[in-house]
């Protein structure tokens, strides 16, 4: 992994007009670019000071704050200077062009994390959460990406990472004994030192499956006949009119996304065209999108009516559902039947009762897709995760379960162990290929 030298500038705030616009430099010797930009001598790190803005002109061409951090004590570790002006695109890029006339360039993407994570400012959990938290949907999201940042994760992982540092020495150490000496290994309970990491590790990774539901979302989609109330309940959940609702068979004809927020997760609602046979070839292809939606689906809402029950037709729509993807039974238009809300469990199938049309039971609705989809409406201390994070956690479990599955064989165990580790430093970054890390840093701003 490979780190220029060379000083790089970036607007640091979001396009557009605003009262106030950040131009940010990071590199070395920083001080003679304040001097030029600025006419500012001997400016204290850490101190803000009030200054005019220069072109090569020696025009003024803005005023604001000038803020120098001296290397290390910086987000990057390197030498940082923040020209803070007004926030007029114009002005902002006129700062910019002198910047680059004093010799620096223009940031990639993601080039001052990717600065900061390369001189041990911050690991990879921290540079990641950092986007997470800039693009939160939620309050929950947002706090989970801060506990990430302020490394919450990552000392998970270097617990775990301890431990299986110090069973691979035991483990490494003692090759040398022959295979068949058995009894050693029994008085060194490695068995129950495996039973202990793989106790550890599978707590983390049910918090990482939390922690990625609740960065990702995930995606419900509404299937069921045409007619039932599948629009009603998605403009019930979303808490506004974003599907149109009428008595005509038929109405949605194409798929209708929206997003929701439960207990601080957010969710793709996707209503779909009602599933039947059909003749008309538009609303054969808002069925054939509706099939399409379910494939890619996190959780399937089969809605019922619940005035005439299960019919044939019903039938047919769920032997189209994948039997691997998560379901839940709604059935709707208790009103119109008297029935009050509830859930019913027959054979681990859940079936809810409500009224889209009266907003009956949608508390209890909310709180079963959270259940299905194993968020922990409970917790509250969640932090932020990506899905690389919990495919590696699934990796390093199931090495650590191989090691414990052979646990007589020392060769074998040192060997998974490997593996587990490998996969644990590859969250933080300790080991991470530059492929990774471009393909990481490139989603960032060019600012960050």
């Amino acid at each position: 992994m490979t780190l220029n030298q060379d000083n790089i500038v970036a607007v640091a705030t979001a396009t557009g007009y605003a009262g106030i616009g950040v131009v940010r430099i990071s590199g070395h010797n920083l001080l003679e670019i304040v001097t030029q930009i600025s006419h500012k001598n001997n400016l204290k790190p850490r101190l803000a000071s009030y200054t005019d803005f220069y072109n090569i002109d020696n025009e003024v061409i803005d005023s604001g704050l000038i803020i120098y951090f001296s290397a290390p004590y910086s987000f990057t570790g390197e030498d940082v200077i923040e020209l803070q002006g007004h926030g007029s695109p114009i002005v902002l890029q006129m700062i910019l062009k002198r910047c680059l006339e004093l010799g620096c360039r223009i940031a990639q993407p993601g080039e001052f994390s990717r600065r900061a994570y390369l001189n041990g400012k911050i690991d990879l959990v921290q540079a990641e959460s950092i986007v997470d938290l800039i693009h939160a949907e939620s309050e929950m999201a947002a706090r989970g990406a801060l506990k990430s940042l302020k490394g919450t994760f990552s000392k998970h992982i270097d617990t775990i990472n301890q431990q299986l540092i110090n069973l691979r020495m035991f483990v490494e150490a003692t090759l040398d004994f022959p295979e068949e000496d058995i009894e050693f290994i029994v008085e060194a309970k490695i068995q129950d030192k495996l039973r202990l990491l793989q106790t550890s590790i599978g707590g983390l990774l049910a918090n990482t499956k939390q922690g990625v539901l609740l960065n990702n979302g995930a995606n419900i989609v509404i299937v069921g006949r045409p007619n039932v109330g599948k629009s009603s309940l998605l403009n019930a959940l979303a808490n506004e009119e974003v599907a149109i609702v009428t008595a005509v068979a038929g109405t949605t004809r194409d798929i209708v996304k929206e997003k929701i927020i439960i207990n601080g997760v957010v969710f793709n609602l996707i209503d779909t065209a009602g599933i039947r046979d059909t003749e008309d070839i538009v609303e054969k292809i808002g069925i054939e999108r509706a099939l399409h939606a379910v494939q890619n689906a996190e959780l399937c809402l089969v809605l019922i009516d619940d005035s005439i029950g299960i019919t044939p037709e019903d039938e047919l729509i769920l032997a189209k559902i994948p039997t691997e993807l998560p379901r839940l039974f709604v059935h709707n238009k208790i009103d119109i039947t008297n029935s009050n809300p509830r859930i019913d469990s027959n054979y681990g199938v859940s079936n809810i009762y409500i009224s889209a049309k009266q907003q009956l039971g949608l508390g209890l609705l909310r709180d079963e897709i959270l259940k299905l989809v194993g968020f922990d409406n409970s917790c509250n201390n969640v932090f932020i995760a990506r899905t690389r994070h919990l495919e590696a956690m699934k990796q390093a479990v199931s090495h650590i379960d191989n090691a414990f599955a052979n646990w007589h064989q020392l060769e074998l165990i040192a060997e998974e162990l490997r593996y587990a580790h490998n996969n644990l430093t590859d969250i933080t970054g300790e080991f991470t290929s530059d492929d990774l890390l471009g393909e990481i840093f490139s989603k960032f701003c060019i600012g960050k």
